[in-house]
């Protein structure tokens, strides 16, 4: 699991979306990659905190925000990404900056949903929550396989005591970022959904 030491990962990851969100709540911007892709890497740590049942989602999150990385050094905005795919073909195709920014955007839905169940399930187990964010978000995409060592995973996830001390949190503290979160991650990740979907393009593959 991941050490922090004395930083507080939930801060620096809502104050990043609370300025994704203001980008949206704007109207007058995109969001462009390079903020975005900041963000998003903020997030990846949590997945580590969750030990091995989010394994897998923590690796092939991390890659692909490394990627969106990558991309913001020749591509401004989220929306000139994905119509640059669009152009050349290549959305759906296996390792494209679109593929991945659908996959990234999983990743921080899974982690709101998370959270949200977190905050209104009582006790220090975090198997319900971890399990309803995973139900909701990853398993309708994976196949059994995968289904089956997440759940197999499940018993081996920190308590949420566990997890706030990793975080540097106490209760009060955690569920005001968590809030936050949930505020701001919202209307990023229906910014994604609303870019795909407004060019004629599905998110559920």
């Amino acid at each position: 699991m991941t050490d922090f030491e004395n930083e507080k990962p939930l801060r620096k990851i809502s104050e990043a979306f609370k300025e994704l969100a203001a980008t949206v709540n704007s109207q007058s911007a995109d969001i462009e990659v390079a903020p975005f892709s900041r963000a998003c890497s903020l997030v990846s740590p949590l997945f580590g905190c969750l030990g091995i049942a989010f394994k897998f989602a923590e690796m092939d999150y991390v890659a692909k925000v490394r990627d969106l990385a990558d991309a913001s050094k020749v591509i401004v905005t989220l929306e000139a990404m994905l119509d640059r795919d669009m152009e050349q073909k290549t959305v759906r195709k296996a390792g494209s900056h679109s593929r991945n920014l659908l996959r990234v955007k999983r990743g921080l839905d899974m982690v709101k949903v998370l959270f949200e169940q977190i905050i209104v399930t009582e006790g220090n187990s975090l198997k319900d929550p971890a399990s309803k964010a995973y139900a909701q978000v990853f398993a309708p995409h994976h196949g059994w396989a995968i289904r089956k060592a997440v759940a197999a995973g499940m018993y081996a996830l920190p308590t949420k005591a566990q997890l706030l001390n990793k975080l540097n949190e106490d209760e009060t503290s955690a569920r005001i970022q968590m809030e936050y979160y949930i505020a701001a991650s919202a209307p990023v990740i229906l910014y994604i959904d609303k870019l795909f979907l407004s060019r004629e393009l599905d998110i559920d593959w």
